[in-house]
């Protein structure tokens, strides 16, 4: 199922415009700089990021065969991780990067001059269930790192043609079932985008899982 998000807003870092605060704040359908520029809020609901005081209701790596917390793997590896979606969705998954792509600015052209300086990068991910948990309807994100390792200073959500986030249908509910989405991230122009990360659960808040270009 493939949901098409509202039009982003964008604000490269530095600019002006945007009245400056002391965080950022992610907001669905905005992107921005992450240090201290926050998004223009659009018509829709903000969206907290997770903090670490809601860490402990993220599940712990089960027993077996998990990726070990601070792996580095190429893109292409596969990542075996323990997963929460919602209050009630708790399971094992495989995260692989296929690729991370680099976008022109002009894919951003209906986002208008809120775009501009900005650069789109496309994080392409194959999502597997593995021990046949009912994980229906859910969805994973992953975060980009720059060339120096660091986040690229901008928060970006929405879909565009060229990169379509995808939840997993009714039917993910059995040992094997995948299916592949996208996962858009931005950098400045001039910067690049060489690795994707995933943060999500106790063990890996800290110490991330990396898959390099």
């Amino acid at each position: 199922m493939t949901h098409a998000r509202g039009p982003l807003l964008a604000a490269a870092i530095g600019v002006t415009a945007v009245l400056l605060s002391s965080c950022a704040t992610e907001t669905a359908g905005t992107a921005s700089p992450s240090d201290s520029t926050p998004p223009v809020t659009a018509a829709t609901s903000a969206v907290s990021p997770t903090t670490a005081s809601s860490a402990a209701s993220l599940p712990k790596a089960p027993a077996g065969d998990v990726t070990k917390p601070g792996s580095t793997l190429k893109v292409g590896d596969r990542a075996v991780v323990p997963f929460k979606y919602g209050t009630d969705k708790n399971g094992t998954i495989a995260l692989t990067v296929t690729a991370i792509e680099k976008g022109d600015n002009a894919d951003l052209a209906k986002f208008g001059d809120k775009a501009k300086g900005l650069l789109p990068y496309y994080i392409r991910v194959s999502v597997e269930n593995v021990d046949g948990s009912d994980l229906a309807y859910s969805s994973v994100s992953l975060r980009a790192l720059g060339a120096d390792g660091k986040s690229t200073g901008v928060i970006i959500s929405g879909d565009i043609d060229k990169c379509q986030s995808t939840t997993a249908k009714k039917d993910f509910t059995t040992a094997g079932a995948k299916y592949d989405t996208c996962v858009l991230q931005a950098t400045r122009e001039g910067s690049e985008i060489t690795a994707a990360t995933f943060d999500k659960g106790d063990d890996y808040i800290k110490s991330p899982i990396t898959w390099k270009s």
